[in-house]
């Protein structure tokens, strides 16, 4: 189901989206979650939109930008909740 998609703009060679990737992989709390990693350099309107700000988390039409912690990433999942 799309609505329970975390989506992590990323691309190869990103010091930060390693980072990112390794946060998200660590917290349990996420299994409930598919999380897709896209690499926006497949896409040039994706590179022009994430490019300089990767990495970034989308879930349900919502942007987090790194830096991020897992508590960050936890109230933010949370505020979804409250919409």
């Amino acid at each position: 189901m799309g609505s329970h998609s975390l989506r992590l703009m990323s691309t190869d060679h990103c010091t930060l989206c390693d980072q990112a990737l390794d946060l998200l992989t660590s917290m349990p709390e996420l299994g409930g979650l598919t999380l897709v990693v896209v690499d926006v350099a497949d896409d040039p309107r994706l590179m022009e939109r994430y490019g300089e700000r990767l990495p970034v988390l989308i879930f349900r039409g919502r942007e987090l930008n790194w830096p991020f912690t897992g508590s960050d990433l936890r109230d933010w999942l949370a505020g979804d909740a409250a919409d």
